[in-house]
Protein backbone atom coordinates (compact mmCIF):
# COMPACT_ATOMS: atom_id res chain seq x y z
CA UNK A 1 0.00 0.00 0.00
CA UNK A 2 1.49 3.20 -0.92
CA UNK A 3 1.51 6.36 1.31
CA UNK A 4 0.69 10.08 0.58
CA UNK A 5 4.28 10.61 -1.09
CA UNK A 6 3.85 7.52 -3.28
CA UNK A 7 0.61 8.49 -4.85
CA UNK A 8 0.87 7.19 -8.56
CA UNK A 9 -0.65 9.58 -11.43
CA UNK A 10 -2.46 9.11 -14.41
CA UNK A 11 -0.96 9.54 -17.36
CA UNK A 12 -2.12 12.80 -20.15
CA UNK A 13 -4.00 10.11 -21.56
CA UNK A 14 -6.02 9.08 -18.97
CA UNK A 15 -6.42 12.39 -17.84
CA UNK A 16 -7.91 13.83 -20.86
CA UNK A 17 -10.26 10.06 -20.78
CA UNK A 18 -11.69 11.06 -17.95
CA UNK A 19 -12.21 14.86 -18.68
CA UNK A 20 -15.56 14.99 -19.83
CA UNK A 21 -16.84 12.84 -17.21
CA UNK A 22 -15.44 14.95 -14.38
CA UNK A 23 -16.93 18.27 -16.32
CA UNK A 24 -20.44 16.76 -16.15
CA UNK A 25 -19.45 15.47 -12.04
CA UNK A 26 -18.40 19.22 -11.56
CA UNK A 27 -21.82 20.44 -12.94
CA UNK A 28 -24.32 18.29 -11.06
CA UNK A 29 -22.81 18.26 -7.96
CA UNK A 30 -23.20 22.44 -7.97
CA UNK A 31 -26.24 21.75 -6.12
CA UNK A 32 -24.11 20.45 -3.21
CA UNK A 33 -21.63 23.68 -2.60
CA UNK A 34 -24.61 25.51 -2.76
CA UNK A 35 -25.75 24.25 0.15
CA UNK A 36 -22.84 23.43 1.88
CA UNK A 37 -22.21 27.36 1.85
CA UNK A 38 -25.89 27.28 3.09
CA UNK A 39 -25.40 25.34 6.10
CA UNK A 40 -22.29 27.45 6.57
CA UNK A 41 -23.90 30.84 6.76
CA UNK A 42 -27.16 29.04 8.77
CA UNK A 43 -24.35 27.78 11.48
CA UNK A 44 -22.53 31.14 11.23
CA UNK A 45 -19.36 29.25 10.95
CA UNK A 46 -17.39 32.40 9.67
CA UNK A 47 -18.02 34.94 12.34
CA UNK A 48 -17.40 32.13 14.90
CA UNK A 49 -13.73 31.08 13.09
CA UNK A 50 -13.35 34.77 12.88
CA UNK A 51 -14.46 35.25 16.75
CA UNK A 52 -11.40 32.45 17.67
CA UNK A 53 -13.57 29.37 17.78
CA UNK A 54 -10.79 27.83 15.21
CA UNK A 55 -11.27 24.07 15.79
CA UNK A 56 -13.73 21.31 15.07
CA UNK A 57 -14.09 20.86 18.61
CA UNK A 58 -15.21 24.34 19.53
CA UNK A 59 -17.12 24.90 16.46
CA UNK A 60 -19.34 21.95 17.29
CA UNK A 61 -19.75 23.39 20.86
CA UNK A 62 -20.55 26.66 19.65
CA UNK A 63 -22.82 25.01 17.05
CA UNK A 64 -24.30 22.67 19.33
CA UNK A 65 -23.49 20.32 16.26
CA UNK A 66 -21.12 16.97 16.98
CA UNK A 67 -17.33 16.92 15.89
CA UNK A 68 -17.39 14.50 13.23
CA UNK A 69 -20.52 16.34 11.35
CA UNK A 70 -18.60 19.73 11.67
CA UNK A 71 -15.67 18.38 10.95
CA UNK A 72 -16.74 17.46 7.74
CA UNK A 73 -18.21 19.92 6.81
CA UNK A 74 -15.45 22.05 7.66
CA UNK A 75 -12.97 19.76 5.28
CA UNK A 76 -15.44 20.77 2.26
CA UNK A 77 -15.43 24.66 3.03
CA UNK A 78 -11.94 24.27 3.07
CA UNK A 79 -11.59 22.68 -0.28
CA UNK A 80 -14.06 25.23 -1.62
CA UNK A 81 -11.80 27.80 -0.93
CA UNK A 82 -13.95 29.61 1.90
CA UNK A 83 -11.54 28.54 5.21
CA UNK A 84 -7.89 27.23 5.52
CA UNK A 85 -6.51 24.88 7.84
CA UNK A 86 -3.34 24.43 9.30
CA UNK A 87 -1.61 21.07 10.51
CA UNK A 88 -3.19 21.67 13.25
CA UNK A 89 -6.34 21.43 12.41
CA UNK A 90 -7.28 25.19 13.45
CA UNK A 91 -9.31 27.32 10.66
CA UNK A 92 -8.91 30.60 9.42
CA UNK A 93 -11.22 32.44 7.43
CA UNK A 94 -9.77 33.00 3.26
CA UNK A 95 -10.91 36.43 1.32
CA UNK A 96 -13.92 34.87 0.10
CA UNK A 97 -15.01 33.30 3.56
CA UNK A 98 -14.75 37.16 4.96
CA UNK A 99 -17.49 37.64 2.34
CA UNK A 100 -19.90 35.35 4.40
CA UNK A 101 -19.62 37.38 7.56
CA UNK A 102 -22.48 39.09 9.12
CA UNK A 103 -20.90 42.44 9.53
CA UNK A 104 -18.44 42.40 6.32
CA UNK A 105 -19.41 45.76 4.35
CA UNK A 106 -21.67 44.64 1.27
CA UNK A 107 -21.83 40.83 3.16
CA UNK A 108 -23.14 38.49 0.89
CA UNK A 109 -24.30 36.06 3.82
CA UNK A 110 -28.09 37.08 2.88
CA UNK A 111 -27.64 35.81 -0.70
CA UNK A 112 -26.67 32.35 0.43
CA UNK A 113 -30.11 32.50 2.29
CA UNK A 114 -31.74 32.93 -0.31
CA UNK A 115 -29.77 31.41 -2.93
CA UNK A 116 -30.08 27.98 -0.73
CA UNK A 117 -33.82 28.11 0.27
CA UNK A 118 -36.45 29.96 -2.05
CA UNK A 119 -34.06 30.17 -4.95
CA UNK A 120 -33.03 26.78 -4.22
CA UNK A 121 -36.26 25.13 -3.67
CA UNK A 122 -37.41 27.31 -7.08
CA UNK A 123 -35.08 25.85 -8.65
CA UNK A 124 -35.75 22.25 -8.14
CA UNK A 125 -39.10 22.93 -10.58
CA UNK A 126 -36.49 24.33 -13.43
CA UNK A 127 -37.71 21.76 -15.84
CA UNK A 128 -41.42 22.62 -15.42
CA UNK A 129 -41.21 26.59 -15.49
CA UNK A 130 -39.19 25.44 -18.75
CA UNK A 131 -41.59 22.85 -20.37
CA UNK A 132 -44.76 24.63 -19.18
CA UNK A 133 -43.67 28.08 -20.39
CA UNK A 134 -46.61 29.47 -18.19
CA UNK A 135 -45.63 29.25 -14.73
CA UNK A 136 -42.55 29.69 -12.94
CA UNK A 137 -40.67 27.12 -10.56
CA UNK A 138 -40.96 29.67 -8.29
CA UNK A 139 -44.76 29.81 -8.28
CA UNK A 140 -44.87 26.01 -8.21
CA UNK A 141 -42.45 25.91 -4.84
CA UNK A 142 -44.79 28.50 -2.81
CA UNK A 143 -47.92 28.82 -4.51
CA UNK A 144 -47.63 32.80 -5.70
CA UNK A 145 -45.02 34.55 -7.73
CA UNK A 146 -42.35 35.55 -6.66
CA UNK A 147 -43.23 39.60 -5.99
CA UNK A 148 -46.52 38.59 -4.75
CA UNK A 149 -44.67 36.42 -2.36
CA UNK A 150 -42.43 38.85 -1.14
CA UNK A 151 -45.08 41.62 -0.36
CA UNK A 152 -46.51 39.01 2.22
CA UNK A 153 -43.11 38.10 3.70
CA UNK A 154 -41.97 41.01 4.95
CA UNK A 155 -38.69 39.24 6.52
CA UNK A 156 -37.87 37.36 3.37
CA UNK A 157 -38.35 40.74 1.52
CA UNK A 158 -35.92 42.65 3.76
CA UNK A 159 -33.46 39.26 3.40
CA UNK A 160 -33.96 39.67 -1.01
CA UNK A 161 -33.13 43.17 -0.82
CA UNK A 162 -30.16 42.92 0.99
CA UNK A 163 -29.09 40.05 -1.17
CA UNK A 164 -29.65 42.03 -4.44
CA UNK A 165 -28.12 45.45 -2.92
CA UNK A 166 -25.08 43.16 -2.09
CA UNK A 167 -24.43 41.47 -5.90
CA UNK A 168 -25.09 44.55 -7.12
CA UNK A 169 -22.50 46.78 -4.74
CA UNK A 170 -19.76 46.26 -6.60
CA UNK A 171 -20.80 47.29 -10.12
CA UNK A 172 -22.48 50.50 -8.38
CA UNK A 173 -19.59 50.99 -7.01
CA UNK A 174 -17.53 50.88 -10.67
CA UNK A 175 -20.38 53.02 -12.32
CA UNK A 176 -19.28 56.70 -11.37
CA UNK A 177 -15.86 56.10 -12.49
CA UNK A 178 -17.10 53.91 -15.67
CA UNK A 179 -19.86 56.65 -16.85
CA UNK A 180 -20.38 60.89 -17.18
CA UNK A 181 -22.34 61.54 -14.37
CA UNK A 182 -20.23 64.58 -13.74
CA UNK A 183 -23.09 68.09 -13.12
CA UNK A 184 -25.60 65.78 -14.40
CA UNK A 185 -29.16 65.71 -12.90
CA UNK A 186 -30.07 61.89 -12.56
CA UNK A 187 -33.26 60.73 -13.05
CA UNK A 188 -33.01 56.52 -11.57
CA UNK A 189 -36.23 55.46 -12.89
CA UNK A 190 -37.70 51.70 -10.94
CA UNK A 191 -34.02 52.92 -8.48
CA UNK A 192 -34.84 50.35 -6.09
CA UNK A 193 -33.03 50.77 -3.06
CA UNK A 194 -31.65 53.10 -4.07
CA UNK A 195 -27.98 51.82 -4.19
CA UNK A 196 -26.27 53.09 -7.41
CA UNK A 197 -28.09 56.58 -6.82
CA UNK A 198 -25.93 56.97 -3.53
CA UNK A 199 -22.76 55.51 -5.24
CA UNK A 200 -23.08 58.23 -7.62
CA UNK A 201 -23.72 61.08 -5.52
CA UNK A 202 -20.95 59.59 -3.77
CA UNK A 203 -18.73 59.52 -6.06
CA UNK A 204 -19.71 62.67 -7.85
CA UNK A 205 -20.16 65.50 -5.82
CA UNK A 206 -21.81 68.13 -8.10
CA UNK A 207 -24.49 65.53 -9.52
CA UNK A 208 -27.57 65.68 -8.45
CA UNK A 209 -30.73 63.16 -8.52
CA UNK A 210 -34.39 62.29 -8.43
CA UNK A 211 -35.13 58.36 -7.70
CA UNK A 212 -38.85 57.62 -8.17
CA UNK A 213 -40.16 53.54 -7.54
CA UNK A 214 -43.39 52.03 -6.40
CA UNK A 215 -44.27 53.53 -2.48
CA UNK A 216 -42.59 50.38 -1.01
CA UNK A 217 -39.56 50.48 -2.56
CA UNK A 218 -39.51 54.61 -2.55
CA UNK A 219 -39.40 54.37 1.61
CA UNK A 220 -36.58 52.12 1.63
CA UNK A 221 -34.54 54.72 -0.68
CA UNK A 222 -35.26 57.28 1.54
CA UNK A 223 -32.80 55.48 3.80
CA UNK A 224 -30.21 54.55 1.70
CA UNK A 225 -30.24 58.15 0.27
CA UNK A 226 -30.40 60.33 3.69
CA UNK A 227 -27.01 62.14 3.37
CA UNK A 228 -28.44 63.22 0.41
CA UNK A 229 -31.93 64.50 0.97
CA UNK A 230 -32.88 67.85 0.62
CA UNK A 231 -29.90 68.97 -0.90
CA UNK A 232 -28.86 66.68 -3.80
CA UNK A 233 -31.51 64.12 -4.01
CA UNK A 234 -35.05 63.77 -4.03
CA UNK A 235 -37.43 60.48 -4.02
CA UNK A 236 -40.79 60.56 -5.33
CA UNK A 237 -43.61 57.75 -5.56
CA UNK A 238 -44.23 56.62 -9.52
CA UNK A 239 -45.14 54.02 -11.83
CA UNK A 240 -42.68 53.39 -14.77
CA UNK A 241 -45.45 52.21 -16.61
CA UNK A 242 -47.30 55.33 -16.27
CA UNK A 243 -44.74 58.69 -16.69
CA UNK A 244 -41.28 59.23 -16.28
CA UNK A 245 -39.95 62.76 -14.58
CA UNK A 246 -39.01 65.41 -17.14
CA UNK A 247 -35.91 67.84 -16.57
CA UNK A 248 -32.99 64.76 -15.90
CA UNK A 249 -29.87 65.18 -17.48
CA UNK A 250 -29.57 60.85 -17.93
CA UNK A 251 -31.61 58.59 -16.92
CA UNK A 252 -30.83 55.19 -15.53
CA UNK A 253 -32.22 51.96 -15.47
CA UNK A 254 -30.41 49.48 -13.98
CA UNK A 255 -31.45 45.94 -13.84
CA UNK A 256 -35.10 46.81 -14.64
CA UNK A 257 -35.94 45.35 -17.83
CA UNK A 258 -34.88 41.93 -17.45
CA UNK A 259 -37.80 42.10 -14.82
CA UNK A 260 -40.00 42.49 -18.39
CA UNK A 261 -41.39 41.02 -21.27
CA UNK A 262 -40.78 43.25 -24.40
CA UNK A 263 -43.57 45.05 -24.81
CA UNK A 264 -43.53 46.43 -20.99
CA UNK A 265 -40.02 47.21 -21.47
CA UNK A 266 -40.87 48.78 -24.54
CA UNK A 267 -43.82 50.89 -22.71
CA UNK A 268 -40.77 51.92 -20.13
CA UNK A 269 -38.35 53.00 -22.60
CA UNK A 270 -40.87 55.30 -24.21
CA UNK A 271 -41.54 56.75 -21.28
CA UNK A 272 -38.22 57.84 -20.69
CA UNK A 273 -38.17 59.09 -24.47
CA UNK A 274 -40.94 61.02 -23.56
CA UNK A 275 -39.09 63.22 -20.58
CA UNK A 276 -36.26 63.19 -21.98
CA UNK A 277 -34.74 66.49 -23.96
CA UNK A 278 -32.54 66.17 -27.29
CA UNK A 279 -29.38 66.26 -25.14
CA UNK A 280 -30.21 63.67 -22.71
CA UNK A 281 -29.19 60.33 -22.34
CA UNK A 282 -30.27 56.90 -20.59
CA UNK A 283 -28.55 54.76 -19.41
CA UNK A 284 -29.06 50.78 -18.78
CA UNK A 285 -27.07 48.55 -16.71
CA UNK A 286 -28.05 44.62 -17.37
CA UNK A 287 -26.16 41.58 -18.12
CA UNK A 288 -26.75 40.86 -21.70
CA UNK A 289 -26.12 37.53 -23.49
CA UNK A 290 -23.54 37.54 -26.11
CA UNK A 291 -21.53 34.96 -27.74
CA UNK A 292 -18.44 36.52 -25.89
CA UNK A 293 -15.93 34.10 -24.59
CA UNK A 294 -16.13 33.67 -21.14
CA UNK A 295 -19.00 35.33 -20.31
CA UNK A 296 -21.18 32.95 -18.30
CA UNK A 297 -23.17 34.96 -15.49
CA UNK A 298 -25.93 36.26 -18.41
CA UNK A 299 -26.99 32.83 -19.14
CA UNK A 300 -27.09 31.68 -15.76
CA UNK A 301 -28.53 35.05 -14.96
CA UNK A 302 -31.19 34.62 -17.74
CA UNK A 303 -32.57 30.90 -16.70
CA UNK A 304 -32.49 32.28 -13.06
CA UNK A 305 -35.26 35.05 -13.62
CA UNK A 306 -37.11 32.51 -16.25
CA UNK A 307 -37.47 30.26 -13.01
CA UNK A 308 -37.59 33.03 -10.59
CA UNK A 309 -40.26 35.57 -11.80
CA UNK A 310 -40.57 34.95 -15.62
CA UNK A 311 -38.16 37.15 -16.66
CA UNK A 312 -34.83 37.36 -19.12
CA UNK A 313 -31.62 38.60 -19.81
CA UNK A 314 -31.89 39.52 -23.18
CA UNK A 315 -30.14 38.80 -26.00
CA UNK A 316 -27.45 41.97 -27.05
CA UNK A 317 -28.79 42.21 -30.91
CA UNK A 318 -32.09 41.59 -29.53
CA UNK A 319 -31.86 44.78 -27.37
CA UNK A 320 -30.57 46.60 -30.06
CA UNK A 321 -34.28 46.36 -31.61
CA UNK A 322 -35.94 47.47 -28.71
CA UNK A 323 -34.29 50.59 -28.01
CA UNK A 324 -34.90 51.47 -31.58
CA UNK A 325 -38.64 50.80 -32.09
CA UNK A 326 -38.88 53.26 -28.66
CA UNK A 327 -36.69 55.86 -30.15
CA UNK A 328 -33.16 55.68 -28.89
CA UNK A 329 -29.66 54.30 -30.95
CA UNK A 330 -26.76 53.20 -29.20
CA UNK A 331 -24.42 55.67 -28.75
CA UNK A 332 -21.54 54.03 -26.44
CA UNK A 333 -21.21 50.32 -24.68
CA UNK A 334 -19.14 50.72 -21.00
CA UNK A 335 -17.97 47.30 -19.76
CA UNK A 336 -19.15 47.05 -15.61
CA UNK A 337 -17.82 44.09 -13.26
CA UNK A 338 -19.71 40.87 -13.24
CA UNK A 339 -20.06 40.94 -16.61
CA UNK A 340 -22.53 43.30 -16.69
CA UNK A 341 -22.82 46.01 -19.82
CA UNK A 342 -23.75 50.15 -19.37
CA UNK A 343 -25.56 50.86 -22.99
CA UNK A 344 -25.27 54.49 -23.24
CA UNK A 345 -28.20 55.49 -25.60
CA UNK A 346 -29.15 58.81 -27.12
CA UNK A 347 -32.68 59.99 -28.65
CA UNK A 348 -32.68 58.73 -31.71
CA UNK A 349 -32.11 62.26 -34.35
CA UNK A 350 -30.25 63.55 -31.28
Amino acid sequence: MTGPDQVRTLGAADENDAAPIRHVIDLITGAWRTQAVHAAVRLDLPDHVRDGHRSDEALADRTETGVDHIGRLMSLLVALGLFERDTERQYQLTDAGAQLLRDAPGSLRDMCLLHGEEFYAAWGHAHDAVAGEKTTGFALAYGQECYAYLQEHNDVAKRFQRALRASNQVVCDAAPHALDFAGKRIIDVGGGNGALLAAVLRAVPDATGQLVDLPHMAEIAKGELADFLGDRAEVRSGDMFESVPEGGDVYLLSRVLGDWGDEDCERILTNCRRAMSASSRLIVIERFVTDRPGMLLPQLWDVHLMVINGGRQRIFTGVEQLVERAGFRLAETVDLPLETTALVLEPSGA
